[in-house]
């Protein structure tokens, strides 16, 4: 059946016959001043999905004007704590009613597997939103005892940092909007929200579930457009105050750049991964195996925190390669927006390109192609491409040290734990790590070895709103989520009283 035949019957049908999607600025739905729209695209069928408004340097600047109107008048960060908690627990609860919508639009802009963003992408959205509610009512300061000479009152305020510049992938469209609006409302900031052109859908629908929600008019403003012109101009605007970006590690830099050229603006960043997914021979083989193909194919390998570079212990490498070709090889390729697809589509032409191209070097390269390592043109015009194990995959290789954002694996074997932690932190990223092994003492140890901002011991994408999220090295600056986001969108202020 044809992509539009099956969004007839779609939720989501209203949502994308609405016409050409608009820019939501200031609590208003508007055009871009150029008048220009960019299409939308459906990775499963290559077929336009939705027209959009492009937002340009204009519209940037109305709203970022805007957030600033919004945040300097008090609409929202001074209402009483216990209204803003209850206005995100109201996302919260709308999100999950619109549940299988919101589902929909993702995994047909996204080419996402449905049933990844039933049980995965919008319960964590949701719950993202209730998490934050209940930190509203819990910015609290701290009092000092100082030793100045004197009597005096020393005390610490929590403010908002003012207005908030958030650019977000592609690849977790709707999650990622929550990761980075849920925590600067409940800090009291103003939001100018640029979501990816690839998938700028159900960042447009998360405005009017937050209108529902009564955010005041003007706090959060979508401007969906490209990175080059709507994403530069938000990073060295002189009226943002912070930029928040999830992306590429090339394009961080840019963001860092430019923030600092211009006001001097706070950054976070939470940058890209080369994670190693790592398999001693005391592993549970079994669930190791699970955990190595759910760390490299979840989401098409389009993920930071991928266990793109699997390293496996010698005496049981062979056997686990064998096991982890075998779940390959029964993984159902199909559109996302089909219940029975395991595997959905990489989300645009380029990014199909590009992963065949890392195919392509590693077999240039020398390394052994397990299995896949093509495109499946079988499924039409999709971007599709097979699940790809390679073998036998050197560390100096181009596979095993670029991040390639797509469902390839690069297998490398280890001797033992010194050999291990010295490959395993040979590496420009430092985003996530996976240790599969019964032995508690060598789990601990090598944890504490791995320079990784998160470490998944005998488990995999395990991702709570409550447990920070960051990397080290070249895979950013800062932590999103649990209390640690809340230092993103904050100022800390001193007050110090004379009381003598």
């Amino acid at each position: 059946m044809a992509r539009m035949a099956i969004a007839e019957d779609l939720e989501v049908a209203q949502f994308l016959r609405g016409g050409p999607k608009k820019l939501f600025i200031g609590g208003r739905w508007v055009d871009a001043a150029s008048g220009k729209t960019f299409d939308t695209i459906d990775p499963a069928s290559g077929e336009v999905l939705a027209k959009v408004a492009e937002a340009g340097p204009e519209d940037v600047d109305r709203a970022v004007a805007a957030a600033r109107k919004s945040f300097e008048s008090g609409v929202w960060r001074s209402l009483p704590p216990a209204e803003r908690a209850k206005a995100l627990w109201r996302a919260g609860d709308l999100i999950e009613e619109h549940a299988m919508e919101l589902a929909q639009l993702d995994s047909l802009d996204n080419g996402k597997p449905i049933n990844e963003m039933l049980l995965f992408d919008v319960p964590l959205t949701a719950a993202t939103f209730r998490y934050y509610a209940g930190w509203v009512t819990k910015l609290e300061g701290a009092t000092q005892q100082t030793s100045f000479p004197g009597s005096y009152l020393s005390y610490t305020l929590r403010e908002p940092v003012g207005v908030v510049a958030q650019i977000i992938p592609w690849n977790f469209p709707l999650m990622m909007a929550a990761w980075k609006v849920a925590p600067a409302l409940a800090c009291g900031n103003s939001v100018v929200l640029k979501p990816s052109e690839l998938t700028p859908l159900s960042a447009l629908r998360l405005a009017e579930i937050l209108q529902d929600a009564e955010v005041p008019a003007g706090v959060v403003n979508v401007v969906p457009g490209f990175g080059e012109v709507a994403g530069a101009q938000l990073a060295a605007h002189p009226q943002v105050d912070k930029v928040a970006f999830t992306g590429s590690t090339e394009v961080g830099r840019l963001i860092a750049k430019a923030s600092a050229e211009s006001n001097l603006k706070r950054v976070s960043l939470e940058l890209g991964g080369k994670s190693p997914n790592i398999v001693f021979a005391d592993a549970d083989l079994s669930r190791a195996v699970s955990g190595a193909f759910l760390g490299i194919f979840f989401n098409q390998g389009q993920v930071c925190s991928a266990g793109s570079r699997m390293f496996v212990q010698e005496k049981v490498y062979d056997q686990t390669l064998d096991e982890l070709t075998r779940s390959v090889g029964d993984l159902q390729l199909g559109p996302g927006i089909d219940p029975m697809t395991q595997m959905g589509p990489l989300v645009s032409k380029g990014q199909m390109d590009r992963v065949l191209g890392y195919i392509a070097t590693g077999n240039k390269e020398g390394a052994r192609l397990v299995t896949g390592g093509s495109r499946a043109s079988e499924l039409g015009a999709g971007y599709f491409v097979r699940p790809t194990v390679f073998a036998d995959v050197d560390g100096d290789m181009r596979i095993a040290r670029e991040e390639i954002f797509g469902p390839v694996l690069a297998a490398i074997p280890f001797k033992d734990e010194d050999d291990l932690i010295a490959k395993a932190n040979d590496s420009i990223y430092g985003l996530v790590a996976g240790v599969w092994t019964s032995d508690v003492k060598r789990a601990h140890r090598v944890a504490h070895a791995l320079q990784a901002g998160t470490v998944y011991v005998n488990c995999y994408n395990v991702v709570d709103p409550a447990t920070p999220w960051g990397g080290y090295k070249q895979s950013g600056w800062g932590r999103e989520l649990g209390s640690h986001a809340l230092d993103l969108y904050t100022e800390i202020k001193n007050v110090i009283v004379d009381i003598s």
